[in-house]
């Protein structure tokens, strides 16, 4: 940063920081904990229009696990795009292919030329920018008019549980913030026409809360909002986090962790 960029700016833009270097940390472990964003990712490439091809940009591309399906369609070239240059490089190493090709950069400030993409692939990634209406202007900016974007998002319900135990410890932020249905809908309803949506609620259930932490850090999507608490939490505080989701079990004696997902098959206007 120069010095010279207003507070909002220079927020973003270490958040963004923190953002990518959580995420390029957790590049070796991601894969071994992703089973729900396996799941969502599969759920969304079912939603591919048919005959889908040309140039793809894989939009938060991770480790590249639906990028090598993207670009093994006929008569497809795919941009693999994420914000963590090590999520890219492990995907570079880990699942080459000769038609995709990396791109590290900032899904709301694209380095591609207007109207170069025939269609766009998301899945669990569009949360982590900061303005809806600037993402969505920009893949508006680079998609063909007619082009087919699948995107798929977490809903504010999501982490429901974790949110409820920690605020019977503490007024911090502890779990990011997701955007409502009403929120993203008006951000892209200038550019793009909804297809088909579809909403759905994911429960997974854990034996230990401890497995549940341990996967949100493996797959580096732990707390990163500018609300968060800076340091390590008290052992008192921990241990009473602890005890407001155990008494969360379930019927069956497990502990669950909620994920509302948001699925969209969008054509540009």
């Amino acid at each position: 940063m120069t010095g010279l960029e207003s507070p909002r700016i220079a927020t973003e833009v270490m958040n963004k920081r923190l953002v990518a270097g959580s995420f390029s940390r957790a590049a070796t472990s991601y894969d071994s904990v992703a089973g729900l964003q396996r799941e969502v990712g599969q759920r969304l490439l079912q939603l591919s229009p048919e005959g889908w091809h040309g140039q793809l940009l894989d939009l938060g591309s991770g480790t590249g696990y639906f990028s090598l399906p993207l670009a093994q369609l006929p008569d497809t070239r795919v941009v693999a795009l994420d914000l963590a240059q090590g999520m890219l490089n492990f995907a570079r190493r880990t699942r080459p292919h000769p038609d995709i090709n990396y791109l590290c950069a900032d899904a709301e400030q694209l380095p591609l030329a207007d109207s170069c993409l025939d269609g766009l692939y998301s899945s669990l990634a569009i949360q982590w920018c900061q303005s809806p209406e600037r993402l969505f202007a920009e893949l508006a900016r680079v998609l063909r008019p007619g082009a087919r974007a699948l995107i798929a998002t977490l809903g504010p319900e999501t982490l429901g549980e974790l949110r409820q135990a920690w605020a019977a410890v503490d007024r911090y932020q502890h779990v990011n913030q997701f955007e409502s249905q009403q929120r993203i809908e008006s951000a892209f309803s200038a550019g793009f026409t909804i297809e088909v949506f579809e909403q759905r609620r994911i429960v997974l259930q854990f034996e230990r809360l401890k497995q549940l932490t341990d996967e949100l850090k493996g797959l580096g999507a732990h707390n990163l909002n500018p609300g968060r608490q800076i340091g390590l939490s008290g052992r008192e505080r921990v241990k009473a986090f602890r005890s407001a989701y155990e008494a969360l079990r379930d019927d069956q004696g497990k502990i669950p962790a909620t994920y509302q997902v948001y699925y969209y098959r969008l054509q540009r206007c």
